[in-house]
């Protein structure tokens, strides 16, 4: 499939909000109740605080295009704006959202190898990332590419606390 990947700018932060959105109601819509998955999108999702995102040095997102649409996107941390303080010398991938007509083409493996190949150019140790401990396809994508459980944290979703594992991956 062809593909391109776009670098997110603030005048993308609409389209950014809009997949955001989509793929997390999407994904883990069954595993969470209607009023705490609203109050989550509304609130982590929100223009400003997605702005405030895009602008922070330490982040970066990267659009997935196909045939010019946005297919997905990838949000990679580094020192202060990660999640976590997993490991010394680290690059977070804390979101790769594909979109579900999009999902099993391998474009996720596009966006998990986009990852490495900045964590590698940038002379990081290690890449992380955070995976609901529900979501066992992902879980299954993440170990076939080298990640290994070493942790857990508490993933907040309106007022439902849920479980991510934390998985590492050793460049």
């Amino acid at each position: 499939m062809d593909y391109t990947i776009k670098q997110v700018k603030p005048a993308d932060v609409a389209e950014l909000q809009k997949i955001s959105r989509e793929t997390f109601k999407t994904t883990f819509d069954e595993y969470t109740a209607p009023d705490d998955m609203a109050r989550f999108l509304k609130e982590d999702y929100e223009t400003a605080k997605l702005l405030r995102e895009i602008n922070n040095p330490n982040s970066r997102f990267f659009f997935l295009m196909v045939q010019g649409e946005v297919a997905g996107y990838l949000k990679l941390n580094i020192g202060a704006a990660q999640t976590e303080d997993l490991k010394p010398n680290a690059l977070e991938v804390e979101r790769i959202y594909l979109r579900q007509r999009f999902q099993h083409q391998g474009l996720g493996l596009v966006l998990i190898k986009l990852a490495e190949k900045i964590a590698r150019e940038e002379h990081y140790d290690y890449m992380w990332l955070g995976v609901y401990e529900h979501n066992l396809v992902a879980q299954k994508f993440y170990a076939k590419d080298g990640f290994k459980r070493v942790s857990e944290h508490t993933f907040q979703v309106g007022s439902d606390p849920q479980t991510d594992f934390l998985l590492v991956k050793k460049l």
